[in-house]
């Protein structure tokens, strides 16, 4: 691996979850209109103007590096950099635009194909994360002092709490059977959304998040962010890319029965 200094990436990520916290907030508290997309799924001048904020932190500081933004796309990077910021400016704009809390930027470093730094932010809850291999987890919540993220260490399925996202494509058979089994099977289930459903496992609050029929830029960061706070990160057949556009984010310890559930097995 070519040298990359992770404690900056790692640094750049959070600053940029946090000027992209800046420009999102600005619009939440004034509220904003709503456009839609070719593709249906909505965007607001928020989001353009978050991922503005994050684009120029990550410019400053690596200016060669490759960057895919939801809302801008593709840029390359200078003479074929290994390295790609991967960045979703509102991830939940849905909730955003109903004036609800979960949903965030997330920023990921993908360095010769593996997620190695990243960062999350949860504005209107004041909550942002950040990670990088081998640095650890962190979380702060308003202006106090960063606290280190560690999963639970719950085994028991019967303990345990599932965290599921989008209904629209996890609902669906055969899925459907095996969502809902493991829930049944668990103490608790919540379908928090997006980011927020990630940042249950990562605080050790829930024992698994499942998601499924998502794109690259919202699941970036997730990997780095769940196994710096101890848990382990895979799509839903326990492949380590995020090109599935699935995932299961758990504590490690109860990850292969929710393989196994999801598989049918």
């Amino acid at each position: 691996m070519h040298e990359l200094d992770l404690k900056k990436a790692m640094d750049t990520a959070r600053r940029a979850a946090e000027a992209a916290t800046a420009a999102s907030l600005a619009h939440f508290r004034r509220g904003v209109r709503v456009e839609v997309k070719p593709d249906r799924t909505p965007v607001t001048q928020a989001d353009r103007d978050a991922e503005a904020a994050i684009h120029a932190v990550i410019r400053e500081a690596f200016p060669d590096h490759a960057f895919l933004g939801e809302e801008t796309g593709a840029h390359a990077g200078a003479g074929g950099s290994r390295t790609r910021w991967i960045v979703d400016p509102i991830d939940g704009t849905k909730g955003f635009t109903r004036g609800r809390g979960f949903w965030g930027p997330l920023v990921g470093c993908e360095h010769e194909g593996r997620i190695v730094a990243g960062a999350m932010a949860l504005p209107a809850l004041g909550e942002v994360y950040w990670a990088a291999r081998g640095l650890g987890c962190w979380l702060r919540t308003g202006d106090g002092a960063p606290t280190r993220c560690h999963v639970s260490g719950i085994s028991n399925w019967a303990d345990a709490t599932l965290s599921y996202g989008e209904p629209h494509v996890l609902f669906r058979p055969p899925m459907l059977e095996r969502i809902a089994a493991l829930a049944l099977a668990a103490q608790a289930a919540r379908c928090y959304g997006d980011l927020a459903g990630c940042a249950l496992v990562i605080k050790g609050q829930a024992e698994a998040w499942v998601e499924a029929g998502v794109q690259l830029w919202d699941l970036g960061p997730l990997p780095v962010l769940v196994e710096e706070a101890g848990g382990r990160f895979t799509g839903l057949e326990g492949e380590t890319t995020l090109g599935s556009g699935s995932c299961v984010a758990s504590n490690g310890e109860v990850h292969e029965h929710v393989l196994g559930i999801l598989a049918g097995r």
